[in-house]
Formats: C-alpha cells, structure tokens, sequence
C-alpha cells in the first residue's frame, strides 16, 4: 500500500509539469499570434492592452524560465512550496489566456 501513495504523488507531479510545458508552448503561440498584423490594435486603449498582454507573456516566459529552471534543480523531489509554486504559474497561464480572449474579442467591436 506504501509504493502507490510515492507513485500517485509522482504521477500528479508529472501531470502539473505536463501541464506547465503545454502551456508554456501555447504561450508561444499567442505571442506569435499577438505579433501577427492582424491582431494589431487600432486606438489608444487597444494599444494599451496590447503592451499590457505583451508585458504579461514576457513576465510569463520569465517565471516559466525560472520554474523549470528550479524543477530541474530538485528532479524527483517536489517540496510543497514548489508544487505550490506550479499551480500559481498555472492560475497565471489562465489569467493571460483570458486577458488575451478578452483582447481578441474586443477587437471584433467597435469601442
């Protein structure tokens, strides 16, 4: 019964590194796409939440850098602290991705 609980905490900690590098690569994706001319904004409050979505994937890309950087460093021994810090940098990759929705769609309707 011991040798499941080490397995199934390793295969969660597998999963949340799955889920970082995912969307670490869908991060690049919506700065390609955010680059692209034609999601270029077209008024000043447009361009302000541009520079603002921009400055969030570089402070993404940042922390992802440094997380893997800190995973690397402990291999297999996940603290709760790190573990903690990966479900926070998950809440993040949600708000960019709604903020980065929100964008698009506004840029359908005329301010």
């Amino acid at each position: 019964m011991e040798s499941k609980a080490p397995k199934s905490i390793q295969n969660q900690q597998e999963m949340l590194l799955l889920r970082v590098e995912r969307n670490d690569r869908m991060v690049q994706r919506l700065s390609q796409k955010l680059n692209s001319y034609t999601y270029e904004p077209k008024c000043p409050q447009r361009f302000e939440k541009f520079h603002e979505l921009k400055d969030g994937i570089h402070n993404f890309r940042k922390h992802q850098k440094s997380l893997m950087q800190k995973v690397q460093q402990k291999k297999n021994d996940f603290s709760h602290g790190l573990e903690k810090e990966i479900r926070v940098h998950l809440d993040r990759f949600k708000k960019l991705e709604s903020d980065f929705a929100s964008y698009l769609f506004s840029l359908d309707r005329p301010l």
